[in-house]
């Protein structure tokens, strides 16, 4: 008990744990769809834009949310836009689009020398730093994508499995995709202070494909996904406390063994249902794979005797 009380005596604590779990829940529920929709680099992608945001904001003396917000919607819109008439694919317009803003931010970087270590916990992030504001900004982006993603379930599932089917069934697909880029930046952008752009990604796709060897349906894959994030969240925060290792790296490798495990019980749980049964129903002798299911269908619930 006392491993988990001790950190929360210090107020830079309780609001990086307050923090890594709103932002644990949200990533993971977002990301659910970016890994089902195949676009696992867009979140390293509009990270890196939302960097060359950043700096420019830096420079103007704007507010980090305001610069790194704008550039990663901007960048979220274009690569929307470029995809459009499928003559270039999704990968190659987050890749051209992204890194070119990163680029610019390195460019101007050169040239203001003074602001590398402004720009640190943008890169490596800066949990422990969480403001009150910060707080609340998360508190609200995180509230809002989920209402939103509760009330656009039915046209973002369509959307995400079959795009050309939910036309067909008169869901307007480009709002919806435009909608989804806008909570995709959102979420991105103030997960930027929690692990950094470097390992931004990390947090949209590990709970999201930890879901994924969990289950094979969206609805409890979405659920999986948000316990998991918070519960990433969670742990990271505590064994980085424990261990005085950089917060946003131990989320993310407490979050990377979390699914290893993942693949192993599947693994393991797979390699179960392909071993064979072979058993008596009558006169009738029959196999099949070894599932509870059956044997409660059938009734036979018990190990063949010697005679069978």
């Amino acid at each position: 008990m006392h491993f988990f009380l001790e950190p929360l005596n210090y107020a830079f604590f309780r609001h990086g744990l307050l923090a890594a779990v709103m932002v644990g829940a949200l990533c993971g529920l977002i990301g659910v769809h970016v890994v089902l929709r195949g676009m696992s680099y867009v979140g390293h992608g509009l990270s890196h834009a939302a960097f060359g945001g950043a700096v420019i904001g830096f420079v103007f003396n704007f507010n980090f949310y305001v610069g790194a917000g704008a550039m990663g919607l901007v960048a979220a819109l274009l690569i929307n836009q470029m995809t459009k008439n499928k003559k270039i694919k999704s990968d190659a317009a987050i890749g051209i689009v992204t890194t070119a803003m990163f680029a610019l931010g390195v460019a101007i970087i050169s040239q203001q020398r003074a602001l590398n270590r402004s720009l640190d916990s943008v890169l490596f992030g800066n949990i422990l730093g969480i403001t009150d504001f910060d707080l609340i900004l998360i508190g609200l982006v995180t509230a809002l994508t989920m209402t939103m993603m509760f009330f656009m379930y039915r046209p973002l599932l369509f959307s995400t499995f079959d795009n050309e089917a939910a036309q067909i069934f008169g869901i307007k697909t480009e709002g919806v995709q435009l909608l989804f880029a806008l909570l995709l930046t959102l979420s991105i952008i103030i997960s930027m202070n929690i692990v950094g752009v470097t390992m931004i990604a990390a947090t949209l796709i590990i709970p999201a494909m930890t879901a994924r060897m969990m289950t094979d349906s969206f609805s409890a894959m979405q659920l999986y996904a948000v316990a998991l994030g918070a519960l990433i969240g969670i742990g990271g925060m505590y064994f980085s406390y424990s261990f005085n290792i950089a917060s946003g790296a131990t989320i993310v490798l407490f979050g990377a063994l979390i699914f290893c495990f993942a693949v192993l019980i599947r693994h393991i749980r797979e390699k179960r249902m392909l071993q064979v049964n072979m058993h008596r129903h009558g006169n009738l002798i029959h196999s099949h794979p070894r599932e509870k299911s059956h044997c409660m269908r059938t009734g036979v619930n018990r190990t063949p005797t010697k005679n069978e």
